[in-house]
């Protein structure tokens, strides 16, 4: 029998080569995005609306697939957005967005198939969360907060499920090549702002750094292998060595020490 899995995000980027490279493997995919019409019909997999900030959508495409298979055997939370700029100067709407999106989305989503998981007593349900939720980055601080609060939720759910049968874990990509550049919330540009010339020099090292990440494919292998072990760990993290080394370097150099590397590489 071919496993069922539902990846959010799936009309482009990571979330169409997960989708892709897992139905090449034998998987029965459906992906969603907000709008399939927007979009070709995907040769391997069904593209089905979902929009995470709606939480009518979410009940809906999980009844399409129930409905066409009666069961969901793995969800990948893969949709997310994100939000740059400094702290003082975000906007709260576009900060509850980002938590509208990549928190409350997803975990609703993860509440609405965890009963038919525990019905099958099994399950995999890994959320794409991001290096960066390890670590607040500055001008971006609003995408860490979202991303980390889910990457703790993760944490959580893994264990009050477990007795279910049910795996869940995190994979957290550094930078890689991808158009989220041009889907992300910028707080704007402002000369009087007295974090305008250091936020103008971070935009471009942001998106330089998006432009020669790793490729998703490796992202995408990862998952895959993930999917197919026997005792998976809650949280993956794949990037560059550099990227990675940095979770690294937090949990073992002094907080002030670590603190002034970050304030060095995003201010110089």
């Amino acid at each position: 029998m071919k496993k069922v899995v539902l990846i959010t995000g799936a009309s482009s980027g990571l979330g169409k080569a997960t989708a892709n490279f897992l139905a090449e493997q034998g998987y029965l995919v459906y992906g969603t995005c907000r709008n399939p019409k927007k979009y070709e019909n995907p040769d391997k997999y069904q593209l089905i609306p979902l929009n995470l900030n709606e939480v009518n959508t979410i009940q809906n495409a999980v009844d399409i697939v129930m409905k066409n298979e009666e069961r969901i055997d793995i969800l990948i939370n893969n949709a997310g957005t994100g939000i740059i700029g400094p702290v003082e100067e975000l906007e709260m709407s576009a900060i509850q967005s980002n938590f509208e999106t990549n928190l409350f989305g997803p975990l609703k989503l993860i509440q609405t198939i965890l009963p038919q998981m525990r019905k099958q007593q099994n399950g995999f349900i890994i959320n794409i969360t991001s290096i960066g939720c390890t670590i607040g980055l500055p001008y971006r601080g609003g995408y860490s907060a979202s991303k980390g609060a889910l990457s703790l939720l993760t944490e959580a759910i893994r264990m009050e499920v477990s007795s279910f049968g049910i795996n869940v874990c995190t994979v957290s990509p550094g930078d890689f090549i991808s158009d989220i550049a041009s889907r992300r919330y910028y707080a704007p540009l402002k000369k009087e702002s007295p974090y305008n010339e250091i936020y103008k020099k971070n935009l471009k090292t942001i998106n330089e750094h998006v432009n020669s990440g790793i490729k998703p494919d490796i992202i995408v292998k990862k998952i895959f292998q993930i999917l197919n072990s026997k005792n998976p760990k809650v949280h993956y993290s794949v990037g560059s060595p550099l990227q990675k080394f940095s979770v690294i370097l937090k949990g073992i150099l002094p907080s002030r020490l670590f603190e002034k590397l970050l304030i060095l590489f995003y201010t110089n």
